[in-house]
């Protein structure tokens, strides 16, 4: 048995997988997510490390590769380090296989990723830094709108009339929330507007990648938001691309994490083959 760790360092979130791989199979055997909320990044992916290896009750020398993504180059203790966005499509195909393309959604930005059946990124589209269409964003205005991050999708699956922010730039699109509030829009309402116009950025990134068929995968720390999820297939079907299907998968917050294990895993024996060339 090989054995490598994920390790994904979000602007949010830390999130730290286990996995078992032999010649016929590869599973995972625990798995830990911590958000920040202004501790050290750096020391909550050293505390993920020791406590799935503990669950596990395996040893440091146990383990052949571990793998950071994210921003996790600093790890001191990482046996190397992955893109995100490789990661990310790796991840994806691992946990929904009949996936064509991965949508990423973290704190900071969202980014569409066209993928092949082995999680080769084929073509990729980001939003801007300062798009109103990230997970900090929503968080945002949820606190504002006096609303727990858990309540966010469920009330925007009830609303009848959205009120869609058409602004950008975060700054603007919180003020636009606020204007609003003062005029008296239901709260259901403004969340389902927010999901809306980020749904309709992430269908924009998906056409610029070519892809118009298939399933898209939800992949971050908004993938399980199923308010976003509801709007990003109602904007499927008003831009027409009725071949695409938007989908999540229970542990989608952890895809990066799981991409980074595989990609360890993979690099893991090509250094082994190399190693055993030069010795013969």
């Amino acid at each position: 048995m090989i054995h490598t760790i994920g390790i994904d360092i979000g602007s949010g979130v830390v999130k730290t997988v286990l996995f078992e791989n032999s010649k016929e199979k590869t599973s995972w055997l625990d798995r830990r997510c911590e958000r920040i909320r202004r501790r050290d990044n750096m020391q909550l992916a050293k505390a993920g490390y020791e406590e799935v290896l503990e669950e596990a009750r395996l040893k440091p020398a146990d383990v052949a590769y571990i793998a950071t993504t994210g921003e996790g180059e600093n790890v001191k203790f990482a046996t190397g380090h992955f893109y995100s966005m490789t990661t990310h499509a790796r991840g994806g195909v691992f946990l929904y296989p009949e996936a064509s393309a991965v949508v990423d959604i973290g704190a900071l930005n969202g980014r569409a990723i066209y993928v092949d059946e082995r999680g080769k990124v084929l073509a990729y589209k980001m939003t801007s830094q300062c798009a109103s269409g990230s997970g900090q964003f929503l968080e945002n205005i949820a606190r504002y709108l006096g609303v727990a991050v858990e309540e966010i999708g469920s009330l925007s699956r009830t609303s009848k009339t959205p009120e869609k922010v058409s602004s950008i730039c975060a700054v603007l699109a919180e003020t636009d929330v606020i204007n609003m509030v003062s005029r008296g829009i239901a709260t259901q309402d403004i969340l389902k507007g927010i999901h809306l116009s980020m749904a309709s950025r992430l269908v924009k990134l998906l056409k610029v990648t070519g892809i118009t068929k298939g399933t898209v995968l939800l992949t971050g720390g908004l993938a399980l938001d199923e308010g976003l999820l509801a709007a990003l297939q109602e904007e499927l079907v008003n831009e027409k691309i009725a071949g695409l299907t938007a989908v999540s998968h229970p542990d989608s917050i952890y895809a990066g994490a799981i991409g980074a294990a595989l990609w360890g895993r993979y690099r893991f024996d090509k250094l082994k083959q190399l190693q055993e060339r030069i010795a013969a």
